[in-house]
């Protein structure tokens, strides 16, 4: 059984001259891919998160956290692929609950979708922005972080109105090229037999190394890094071969990054040693810079040349995965607006059928997002950065866990013939697996993010008042249509 997202209500139909039609068939399973690797950013969730990971969480045994929350996600997909064989639609988590539950939960599914990425692109602004201009500085420029975030958002925006064959080729290069300096630097190890320890797979990937220290922590970081693997049934309508395109790379970008990030921080505890790599993570936290965990090594194995090149590629890095939660942003509102959750004009598309109208929105809230704290001078990191991941974290874990009851309460109602392993075992099961990860997200939120216990109470807050807005907002639009129907006003 099959159903699209044109739904079953009546909207007006925009003017004939305004085209909503995405370019169909303009990507395939290497494209969504790295669209998806961008917005992981796979340098730096090593860079930033692996001496944290090391330092805070549970040492040695970080390596072994990825892997647990790679296998997760893919029990999480085996119910998310299903979905995405008989629900036809680039919101995905809005277009899964909804079919599940509802236009009123699916809404609210869609307000938290873009609370994540919307909070997740923020935060990553401003790490960009302090990189960036930390970059400039080492070249005697000084050039503040929030300009050089300001514009970039002009450029994203130029890129986001463009064709999705451009963006995707622009990804491609710039992950390319992060995730190749990373692969260059574990390989080199592993030849080399590790550090003064050697390589002890059962220092990182035992229950005993996993378990050690504060594991929770760990997991948190590992969650982040799969951050965006949405994107490939964000992308359906796009795809090339949608049935087949969307499984595959679904499959393929969990196990790529699991794996990938795995090895990496895997790496770094056989340089430094089981026995060291806390203490060395540790010190790196407390020298302010935190990146030197990662491009000591590098700078250590092939020389200057190394930290220099690094440092430029955490910048594209982030960069890709800016651009990457841009056009994902842009085709959840399109969808939402096919769906007349919002106004008719936001599912307009430009000449190169791009969500153009959606692209300036996505922008816009970008710089309200951000504005605040260039104009409070906030660190960018400290708290921009800090702050917003560990929203779009707990944020996402929620919509994961909707995402997995929808696929259990669909295949109810329709009673298809897909296995029960697929339509009630896995999303049952990845239910109870990511809830138990909210519960460690949620206990471990002030360190976290940094702040205080203030501040997370009032990220946290955010969840449920965003998903509850997002149906009441919903139900009124509802009210709306049904008394156009009737031919008076509503109430």
């Amino acid at each position: 059984m099959s159903i699209s997202n044109s739904g079953s209500r009546t909207v007006d139909a925009p003017a004939k001259e305004h085209s909503t039609a995405l370019r169909a068939g303009s990507i395939g399973v290497m494209g969504i891919l790295f669209f998806v690797l961008s917005a992981q950013a796979p340098l730096t969730g090593i860079v930033g998160a692996s001496p944290l990971a090391a330092a805070l969480g549970n040492g040695a045994g970080a390596p072994g956290a990825y892997l647990i929350v790679g296998i997760v996600i893919v029990i999480f997909a085996v119910g998310f692929v299903a979905m995405s064989r008989n629900v036809q639609a680039n919101g995905a988590f809005y277009a899964y609950v909804t079919a599940a539950f509802g236009r009123k939960t699916g809404a609210g599914a869609a307000w938290l979708a873009l609370l994540a990425y919307n909070t997740v692109q923020a935060a990553m602004y401003g790490l960009y922005g302090a990189a960036f201009s930390g970059l400039l500085a080492s070249i005697g420029l000084d050039v503040p972080w929030w300009l050089l975030s300001l514009a970039t958002m002009a450029g994203v925006q130029v890129l986001g109105s463009m064709n999705i064959e451009l963006g995707a080729r622009v990804l491609a290069l710039l992950v390319g090229l992060e995730v190749a300096v990373l692969l260059l630097f574990g390989f080199s190890v592993l030849f080399s037999g590790g550090g003064p320890e050697g390589l002890s797979i059962a220092a990182s990937f035992s229950p005993e190394a996993i378990a050690a220290g504060a594991p929770g922590v760990a997991i948190m970081f590992a969650v982040a890094s799969m951050f965006g693997f949405e994107s490939t049934a964000i992308y359906s309508a796009e795809a090339k071969d949608p049935h087949r395109t969307v499984a595959r790379a679904t499959y393929l970008s969990v196990g790529v990054i699991a794996v990938f990030f795995s090895f990496i921080s895997w790496m770094l505890v056989s340089y430094y040693g089981p026995s060291r790599v806390a203490e060395a993570a540790g010190a790196a936290l407390e020298s302010g810079d935190a990146t030197s965990f990662v491009l000591g090594p590098m700078v250590e194995l092939f020389g200057p040349w190394a930290g220099t090149v690094t440092g430029i590629l955490l910048v594209t890095s982030l960069l890709a995965g800016i651009i990457a939660f841009h056009n994902g942003i842009n085709r959840y509102l399109h969808s939402l607006a096919l769906q007349g959750s919002m106004p008719a004009i936001v599912a307009r598309t430009n000449r190169h059928s791009a969500p153009a109208v959606a692209a300036w929105i996505q922008t816009a809230a970008a710089v309200v997002l951000v504005a605040p704290f260039a104009v409070l001078a906030l660190d960018p990191v400290l708290t921009l950065f800090s702050w917003f991941s560990g929203l779009a974290v707990a944020a996402l874990l929620v919509l994961y866990m909707l995402c997995s009851a929808a696929v259990v309460g669909f295949f109810r109602q329709v009673r298809g013939n897909a296995p029960l392993w697929q339509t009630l075992v896995a999303p049952a099961l990845a239910a109870l697996l990511l809830g138990w990860i909210l519960i460690l997200v949620v206990s471990n939120f002030t360190a976290l993010i940094g702040g205080s216990a203030e501040t997370a109470g009032m990220l946290l807050a955010a969840v449920p008042v965003v998903f509850a807005a997002g149906m009441l907002v919903e139900a009124r639009v509802q009210r709306r249509c049904s008394a156009a129907s009737l031919g008076h006003p509503a109430g």
